[in-house]
């Protein structure tokens, strides 16, 4: 043997809300579409993205520090409501699944 190893590197993001790095797919990814910050589950859409954690206080955090613009790289406030929407929903939908366990 070499002794080298076979387990091939994660990649890692910064959550752009509590600035903590994670592995890139226990994070979100956003892209901006026509002025609206788009949440990006499967990481396919054309643009630059900044990623969060898929929860509220993250977003939350994102938004007061105004980390979206400036990680999107677009001049003004972005809207998040869709962003935000799909947070509380993908939340919700954990919390069913542990309550039925």
């Amino acid at each position: 043997m070499s002794g080298r190893t076979r387990t091939r590197a994660c990649p890692e993001r910064t959550c752009v809300g509590c600035r903590e790095r994670a592995v890139k797919s226990e994070l979100l990814r956003t892209v901006v579409v026509e002025g609206h910050c788009t949440p990006d589950p499967r990481g396919t859409l054309p643009g630059r993205g900044a990623y969060v954690h898929p929860a509220p206080v993250c977003v939350d955090q994102a938004v007061r520090r105004k980390a979206f613009p400036r990680a999107l790289r677009v001049p003004g406030p972005l809207d998040v409501k869709a962003l935000r929407h799909y947070v509380e929903q993908a939340e919700g939908c954990s919390k069913v699944a542990e309550s039925s366990m």
